[in-house]
């Protein structure tokens, strides 16, 4: 059976009431979307979902190859208007609102970005500073700090002037997770940020988000292929299948071998990580 996930605003004011803003002491945007039907023309891929995703919290979405869920972030981001259904942010319906001011509440790493040939990686990432100008404003003190330390946290400091086109894949992701830190909004979404990157960068890239998360109460939207690391560093997953909300809730809540096969048609046996509590999934195989 499919989990009706509903939005709960008594649940919602009381995380607020505990944690109604960032380290910086701006205001955490609440995102939601309401029987949201999506698609890109033909067949819908999203079916009535309705879900909210919790402020200050890391959550991760999850389910198999095209089962929506890159197109529920790209909904979320403002990028892809419903068919029928709406995207509140902060209550208010998000396509109703402007392009900057959307800007400064929600940073976006979507899949497979492209950068303008030539472009070098501190180019890259001033751009996540463009929110923040208004006309005639020259670049600010605070604008460069933003960047360097976006390049910082991601290891690219020593790269800064080498065009983006020269980097390894693991490093043009980062460069990119650079940009959308340097926006430094209080929400963060992102479309499998550890695409391309080795397992230490994918472990190194995780961590980073969730210092973020839990040192500057920055709201973490992402989508992950593999469960167990969304499981690890998230507290709130969404599972999708067929386009529809499968089940919805902290890891260890929902995190079944029923569920995982209703989702991904795979039987595993689901057991605790030895290194964090968390739950591990260990497939069936006819190899042993």
């Amino acid at each position: 059976m499919r989990s009706d996930h509903k939005f709960d605003p008594v649940l919602a004011a009381d995380r607020a009431s505990r944690n109604p803003g960032d380290a910086s002491g701006r205001s955490r945007p609440v995102l939601s979307t309401e029987n949201l039907d999506a698609g890109y023309g033909g067949p819908l891929v999203l079916h009535g979902l309705t879900a909210s995703i919790p402020s200050g919290e890391t959550t991760a979405i999850v389910g198999a190859n095209a089962s929506g869920k890159s197109t529920l972030l790209r909904a979320l981001a403002r990028l892809l208007k419903p068919a029928r259904g709406v995207v509140c942010l902060d209550g208010a319906d998000i396509h109703s609102q402007s392009t900057r001011s959307v800007a400064v509440q929600l940073g976006l790493l979507p899949q497979s970005p492209r950068a303008p040939e030539g472009v070098v990686v501190g180019d890259l990432v001033r751009r996540g500073r463009y929110p923040h100008q208004r006309l005639f404003d020259q670049w600010s003190k605070a604008d460069e700090r933003a960047v360097v330390r976006a390049l910082e946290l991601t290891g690219l400091s020593d790269v800064g002037d080498r065009p983006i086109d020269e980097l390894s894949g693991g490093q043009r992701q980062r460069a990119w997770i650079a940009m959308a830190l340097a926006q430094d909004t209080p929400m963060m979404l992102l479309d499998e940020p550890t695409t391309f990157l080795d397992i230490a960068h994918q472990v190194e890239m995780l961590d980073l988000l969730a210092r973020l998360n839990r040192s500057e109460n920055r709201t973490i939207v992402m989508v992950l292929h593999d469960l167990n690391q969304a499981c690890r560093y998230a507290s709130h997953l969404i599972a999708l299948a067929d386009g529809r909300i499968e089940a919805v809730g902290h890891p260890s809540e929902v995190v079944t071998a029923e569920m995982i096969e209703r989702v991904f048609g795979l039987r595993v046996s689901v057991i605790s990580c030895p290194v964090s509590g968390t739950p591990l999934c260990v497939p069936h195989t006819h190899c042993y």
